[in-house]
Protein backbone atom coordinates (compact mmCIF):
# COMPACT_ATOMS: atom_id res chain seq x y z
CA UNK A 1 0.00 0.00 0.00
CA UNK A 2 1.14 3.66 -0.46
CA UNK A 3 0.69 6.58 1.51
CA UNK A 4 -0.40 10.17 2.32
CA UNK A 5 2.86 12.31 2.71
CA UNK A 6 1.20 15.62 2.57
CA UNK A 7 -2.46 16.18 3.41
CA UNK A 8 -4.32 20.19 2.97
CA UNK A 9 -7.75 20.96 4.76
CA UNK A 10 -9.32 23.64 2.78
CA UNK A 11 -11.38 25.39 5.55
CA UNK A 12 -10.14 28.92 4.84
CA UNK A 13 -13.83 29.83 3.79
CA UNK A 14 -15.45 27.96 7.49
CA UNK A 15 -15.98 29.69 10.32
CA UNK A 16 -13.40 29.18 13.16
CA UNK A 17 -13.99 25.75 14.98
CA UNK A 18 -14.55 25.25 18.74
CA UNK A 19 -11.13 24.37 20.67
CA UNK A 20 -12.49 21.00 21.05
CA UNK A 21 -12.95 20.72 17.23
CA UNK A 22 -9.51 21.97 16.28
CA UNK A 23 -8.37 19.47 18.86
CA UNK A 24 -10.07 16.81 17.15
CA UNK A 25 -8.65 17.91 13.94
CA UNK A 26 -4.89 18.57 14.99
CA UNK A 27 -4.88 14.56 16.68
CA UNK A 28 -6.62 13.22 13.13
CA UNK A 29 -3.45 15.38 11.43
CA UNK A 30 -0.94 14.04 13.46
CA UNK A 31 -2.26 10.45 13.29
CA UNK A 32 -2.63 10.28 9.42
CA UNK A 33 0.94 11.46 9.01
CA UNK A 34 2.63 9.26 11.35
CA UNK A 35 0.46 5.87 10.22
CA UNK A 36 -1.70 5.50 7.16
CA UNK A 37 -2.18 3.59 3.84
CA UNK A 38 -3.57 5.01 0.68
CA UNK A 39 -3.53 3.38 -2.63
CA UNK A 40 -5.22 4.54 -5.87
CA UNK A 41 -6.10 1.62 -7.93
CA UNK A 42 -6.21 1.56 -11.70
CA UNK A 43 -8.99 2.81 -13.35
CA UNK A 44 -10.45 2.42 -16.86
CA UNK A 45 -7.09 0.70 -18.21
CA UNK A 46 -4.94 4.00 -17.11
CA UNK A 47 -1.77 3.69 -15.01
CA UNK A 48 -1.95 5.34 -11.70
CA UNK A 49 0.92 7.46 -9.79
CA UNK A 50 2.55 5.93 -7.54
CA UNK A 51 2.68 7.45 -3.94
CA UNK A 52 3.24 8.62 -1.88
CA UNK A 53 0.36 11.09 -2.22
CA UNK A 54 -0.72 14.95 -1.64
CA UNK A 55 -4.19 14.67 -0.26
CA UNK A 56 -6.43 18.49 -0.61
CA UNK A 57 -9.69 17.74 1.41
CA UNK A 58 -12.52 20.60 0.87
CA UNK A 59 -16.26 20.88 0.39
CA UNK A 60 -17.15 22.53 -3.07
CA UNK A 61 -20.66 22.12 -3.81
CA UNK A 62 -22.13 20.31 -1.74
CA UNK A 63 -19.77 17.85 -2.40
CA UNK A 64 -16.37 16.34 -0.56
CA UNK A 65 -13.69 16.57 -2.54
CA UNK A 66 -10.63 14.80 -2.59
CA UNK A 67 -7.99 16.15 -4.96
CA UNK A 68 -4.56 13.86 -4.67
CA UNK A 69 -1.65 14.63 -6.61
CA UNK A 70 1.71 12.68 -6.30
CA UNK A 71 4.49 14.75 -3.78
CA UNK A 72 5.86 16.38 -6.82
CA UNK A 73 2.43 17.93 -7.57
CA UNK A 74 1.66 16.37 -10.93
CA UNK A 75 -2.41 15.15 -10.62
CA UNK A 76 -2.93 11.93 -9.61
CA UNK A 77 -6.47 11.28 -9.31
CA UNK A 78 -9.61 13.66 -7.90
CA UNK A 79 -13.09 12.18 -7.25
CA UNK A 80 -16.44 14.05 -5.75
CA UNK A 81 -18.07 12.37 -2.80
CA UNK A 82 -21.70 13.11 -2.16
CA UNK A 83 -22.06 14.44 1.31
CA UNK A 84 -25.56 12.82 2.00
CA UNK A 85 -24.41 9.45 2.98
CA UNK A 86 -21.99 10.97 5.47
CA UNK A 87 -24.66 14.01 7.02
CA UNK A 88 -26.61 11.43 9.70
CA UNK A 89 -23.57 9.87 10.79
CA UNK A 90 -21.59 13.49 11.15
CA UNK A 91 -24.32 14.78 13.17
CA UNK A 92 -24.72 11.77 15.78
CA UNK A 93 -20.57 12.23 16.35
CA UNK A 94 -21.03 15.46 16.70
CA UNK A 95 -23.65 15.06 19.57
CA UNK A 96 -21.79 12.36 20.90
CA UNK A 97 -18.91 14.35 21.29
CA UNK A 98 -20.44 17.34 22.92
CA UNK A 99 -21.75 14.62 25.73
CA UNK A 100 -18.17 13.68 25.63
CA UNK A 101 -16.68 16.87 26.19
CA UNK A 102 -19.21 17.72 29.11
CA UNK A 103 -19.06 14.48 30.84
CA UNK A 104 -15.07 14.83 30.72
CA UNK A 105 -16.04 17.60 32.86
CA UNK A 106 -18.23 16.45 36.21
CA UNK A 107 -18.83 12.91 34.94
CA UNK A 108 -18.10 9.95 36.99
CA UNK A 109 -15.57 8.09 34.67
CA UNK A 110 -17.41 4.98 34.20
CA UNK A 111 -19.81 7.83 32.60
CA UNK A 112 -17.00 9.00 30.31
CA UNK A 113 -16.20 5.22 29.54
CA UNK A 114 -19.71 4.44 28.34
CA UNK A 115 -19.84 7.61 26.49
CA UNK A 116 -16.46 7.22 24.74
CA UNK A 117 -17.47 3.32 23.52
CA UNK A 118 -20.23 5.45 22.10
CA UNK A 119 -18.34 7.82 20.24
CA UNK A 120 -15.79 5.18 18.73
CA UNK A 121 -18.50 3.16 17.34
CA UNK A 122 -20.30 6.07 15.80
CA UNK A 123 -16.40 7.02 14.49
CA UNK A 124 -16.45 3.37 13.33
CA UNK A 125 -19.01 3.60 11.49
CA UNK A 126 -18.13 6.71 9.62
CA UNK A 127 -15.20 5.13 8.56
CA UNK A 128 -17.36 2.12 7.43
CA UNK A 129 -19.29 4.31 5.42
CA UNK A 130 -16.20 6.47 3.68
CA UNK A 131 -14.23 3.08 2.36
CA UNK A 132 -17.61 2.46 0.83
CA UNK A 133 -17.77 5.59 -1.29
CA UNK A 134 -13.96 5.43 -1.61
CA UNK A 135 -14.43 1.90 -3.39
CA UNK A 136 -12.89 1.80 -6.35
CA UNK A 137 -11.66 5.41 -6.44
CA UNK A 138 -8.72 4.54 -3.00
CA UNK A 139 -8.62 1.86 -0.46
CA UNK A 140 -7.43 2.90 2.86
CA UNK A 141 -7.23 0.86 5.89
CA UNK A 142 -9.78 0.78 8.69
CA UNK A 143 -7.36 3.62 10.94
CA UNK A 144 -6.73 5.65 7.70
CA UNK A 145 -10.75 5.60 7.28
CA UNK A 146 -11.14 6.83 10.52
CA UNK A 147 -8.88 10.00 10.93
CA UNK A 148 -10.09 10.91 7.26
CA UNK A 149 -13.64 10.56 8.59
CA UNK A 150 -12.31 12.85 11.55
CA UNK A 151 -11.18 15.43 8.97
CA UNK A 152 -14.61 15.14 6.93
CA UNK A 153 -16.70 15.92 10.43
CA UNK A 154 -14.16 19.47 11.18
CA UNK A 155 -15.10 20.25 7.27
CA UNK A 156 -18.75 19.49 7.85
CA UNK A 157 -18.76 21.46 11.13
CA UNK A 158 -18.49 24.91 9.38
CA UNK A 159 -20.13 23.74 6.01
Amino acid sequence: MSTIARIELDDDNLPPPTPEIEQERRVAMFDLMEDNSFTLPARNGRDVPEGPYALGLSIRDKRLVFDITTEGGDPAAEFHLSLAPFRQVVKDYFQICKSYFDAVKTAAPSQIETIDMARRGIHNEGARILQERLEGKAEVDIDTARRLFTLICVLHFGG
